[in-house]
């Protein structure tokens, strides 16, 4: 295969060049094409790619445990491989058509389950130094900066997605939605693991909903002047002003935050890693949260007048 025919493939996969920039293109969704065409070959199932993913991500984070760079440097190479792993499975899921809702909810859990670990660990390792103050900050960094700041990217990243490419191209979901969808199932052998999913991913978009109120009242009346199709013009206006903050939804997620902290555990300080994720990751998250809502508003109230 050429290069240039892996490129194209590659690009394929994408859900937007708006949202991927051109690192994760070459570092992370290429090596994932090409290990899912590896497992492909070899007939194995998507979920055990995630499954595979979750184990070597979570073992990284053990390998941060000790103050020795040579140790810390096989958790940064496994936790890479893991990452490499968590966007084959969805890649070989497309390619064989293996798509499963216990798929859906491993994949979104596997980041949970490599931060916890990468948390666990840098916390023992500096608990004789810093008691329980470390853990103190470590939760208040992962529960509530990292969360949060995941949270909100993955929504607005969803948001453009909506305007750029419509309904089946995005994957905004609506909490009301999804809450009357996990009523409407009933408790049996088929449905019950799917509405307790259900709940849980309500709760998701709900938190979602909440810290983007202006957004909320944009889309609602934007629902009710066109309740089918969105005239093109306003699409594209919405997505211009959306673009320039889709690469700080992309400095939240998990490259960025992954340098940080390679960066941090280098130098022999895990601890600035933390402080990053305090203090700067959630200075930009509140810049693009006050700006992308600032917008909604100006959008709203435009449609508004349009009498």
């Amino acid at each position: 295969m050429k290069f240039s025919e892996l490129e194209e493939r590659v690009r394929a996969t994408m859900k937007s060049e708006d949202t991927e920039g051109k690192f994760e293109q070459y570092v992370t969704r290429t090596p994932g094409y090409l290990w899912a065409l590896f497992f492909r070959k070899l007939n194995v199932h998507p979920i055990a790619v995630t499954l595979l993913s979750i184990v070597i991500g979570a073992a990284a984070g053990y390998f941060f445990w000790y103050d020795d760079v040579k140790m810390n440097l096989i958790g940064m190479l496994l936790l890479i491989w893991a990452n490499w792993y968590d966007c084959a499975d969805g890649q070989l899921a497309r390619m064989t058509g293996k798509k499963t809702l216990i798929g859906r909810i491993l994949d979104g859990f596997a980041g949970d389950v490599w931060f916890f670990s990468i948390y666990f660990f840098i916390c023992l390792r500096l608990h004789a130094e810093w008691g329980y103050w470390i853990w103190i900050i470590a939760a208040y960094s992962g529960f509530h900066c990292h969360a949060r700041q995941c949270a909100l990217a993955d929504y607005y990243r969803n948001i453009h997605l909506f305007f750029l490419k419509g309904e089946s191209g995005s994957e905004l979901d609506h909490y009301r939605q999804q809450r009357d969808l996990m009523y409407s199932l009933p408790w049996n052998r088929k449905e019950w693991f799917h509405k307790i999913y259900l709940y849980f991913y309500s709760n998701y978009t709900r938190s979602q909903e909440k810290m983007t109120p202006k957004f909320q009242k944009f889309y609602k009346v934007l629902r009710s002047k066109y309740p089918t199709v969105i005239p093109q013009d306003l699409c594209n206006r919405f997505r211009q002003a959306s673009l320039p903050l889709m690469k700080y939804t992309n400095i939240l997620t998990f490259d960025t935050r992954v340098g940080v902290l390679f960066l941090s555990l280098l130098v022999g300080a895990p601890w600035i890693f933390f402080c990053f994720e305090i203090i700067v990751l959630e200075a930009l998250r509140f810049y693009t949260q006050n700006r992308h809502e600032k917008f909604c508003e100006q959008f709203t109230e435009e449609l508004m007048n349009d009498k």
